[in-house]
């Protein structure tokens, strides 16, 4: 007779591992399979020579769910945080200039002209309507505000979040918010301005935080209190719907075959081997997941003796425009952030190669990747000797794109998944790729999967 598992989440990156903790919180007897022997996903932590590394997200945004979660699981007293006040640079010119993060300070920045800044102007007294067709963020840019502001600072933005392509890239998929804002106004300004306000519970401003030893310390506590409840090396290779409305699930642990009945099931798996498993379900899956885009991003840590670095270092790192001819997307000075990422004496700084718009990136080799970003690099923070220190992931699926489409096969996707009660999808395609935001769907998803056993 085959194993039950109540609840059985597949995929134990940090949406799998999040969401199997709520459910055995909530004391159902949920079990998580991950098919790498390593779980976490792209969150991962190394220290290497006394520098350490993050291989995938550098930090995160300190979320109050996300800041709960830590406070449940013990570790609050291992986060830090980055200095509110770090400027961020970005690329103009050859030089790298201030990013203004305000409506004042935009409208007193140098970096754009006076036209773009009349373009604000404009919107805090206009009004206009968003199209009706999905709309790209470039094409959205342009229409609100201008080329300029494209090319200098939204373009630079959104590759830091997405690696993606402001042409390609959905605003009311990736910038919800945005959409929302000129939808309910008229004005991005006055429209973010009543979200604001609209918003319950003390305000706090957006911090970013990460852990004294590295953001896998989040991962570690999530495995801890999973404990024999997540099992690693374990792949799902079939899903199929028995009689009773219970799933019949085939499992792969070195070679040996196992079949599990799931009273529910969660899917937390990158989009294409979602849409390969509920294909045995609704041949639609496969067709609607399997065409979400990923980019694929090198994430290159390079350590210098600090005195070998003319520039200060003080900030948060900088952000590199398409037209600046680089292939470098942007950088992040890890050691001006937080302690304990160099030793004493050295800096540390990870940048990050590739996106979609220079997918060829990710096949170069990691010595390649590491002399061509000291290149570019160098003569930005007048470094005058070659790094001491190099460390080179390449993530080929790096980030999920929110490409236009993206809400119309959601919706589509959701509407295949009502016809099977007891299914779940969660993952960084949905709600956006930030940490905070896959733990915030992960928790509301297992108190859906809650509601079922009640």
């Amino acid at each position: 007779m085959n194993r039950h598992v109540p609840a059985l989440v597949i995929g134990g990156g940090i949406s799998g591992l999040v969401c199997g903790y709520a459910l055995r919180k909530a004391g159902i007897d949920a079990q998580v399979v991950e098919a790498s022997p390593h779980p976490g996903g792209v969150i991962h932590s190394i220290g290497r020579d006394g520098f350490r590394l993050e291989l995938g997200p550098q930090s995160f945004s300190g979320t109050p769910a996300l800041r709960e979660l830590c406070a449940e699981l013990g570790i609050s007293n291992e986060l830090l945080q980055a200095p509110t006040r770090a400027p961020r640079y970005v690329l103009i010119d050859g030089q790298l200039r201030p990013v203004p993060l305000s409506p004042p300070a935009f409208l007193l920045s140098s970096l754009i002209n006076s036209s773009t800044k009349w373009t604000l102007v404009r919107d805090i007294l206009g009004k206009s309507i968003p199209p009706d067709a999905d709309e790209s963020v470039a094409d959205f840019v342009r229409r609100k505000f201008s080329a300029q502001l494209l090319d200098r600072l939204v373009g630079p933005f959104v590759s830091g979040i997405y690696a993606g392509d402001p042409e390609r890239l959905s605003v009311r998929s990736a910038f919800p918010q945005l959409y929302e804002a000129e939808l309910a106004t008229g004005s991005i300004v006055r429209g973010m301005l009543r979200l604001a306000k609209s918003r319950k519970g003390p305000r706090e401003s957006p911090t970013l935080v990460t852990f004294r030893d590295g953001n896998e310390t989040l991962i570690r506590a999530l495995v801890n209190k999973l404990g024999p409840a997540l099992l690693t090396g374990t792949a799902a290779t079939a899903i199929s719907r028995q009689q009773d409305g219970s799933f019949a699930v085939r499992l792969q642990n070195c070679g040996r075959d196992e079949s599990v009945s799931a009273g529910s099931i969660t899917l937390a798996t990158p989009t294409d081997i979602a849409g390969k498993l509920l294909a045995q379900l609704d041949s639609s899956f496969e067709s609607l997941l399997g065409t979400v885009e990923y980019a694929p991003v090198a994430v290159v840590s390079l350590g210098y003796r600090r005195k070998d670095v003319g520039h200060s270092l003080n900030g948060f790192g900088f952000l590199v425009p398409r037209s600046a001819g680089l292939r470098v997307l942007g950088s992040v000075w890890n050691s001006s952030l937080f302690p304990g990422r160099a030793p004493e004496g050295f800096a540390l700084l990870t940048s990050f190669v590739g996106g979609t718009t220079d997918s060829a990136a990710a096949t170069l080799e990691p010595q390649e990747l590491s002399s061509l970003v000291h290149r570019e690099i160098s003569p930005l923070l007048s470094i005058a000797n070659a790094p001491v220190f190099s460390n080179v992931t390449i993530w080929p699926r790096a980030l999920p794109q929110y490409n236009l489409g993206h809400s119309d096969r959601l919706a589509a996707v959701a509407k295949a998944c009502s016809r099977f009660p007891g299914l779940w999808l969660i993952g960084n395609y949905l709600q956006g790729p930030a940490i905070g935001s896959c733990v915030e769907q992960a928790l509301a998803v297992a108190r859906d999967v809650r509601k079922r056993y009640l």
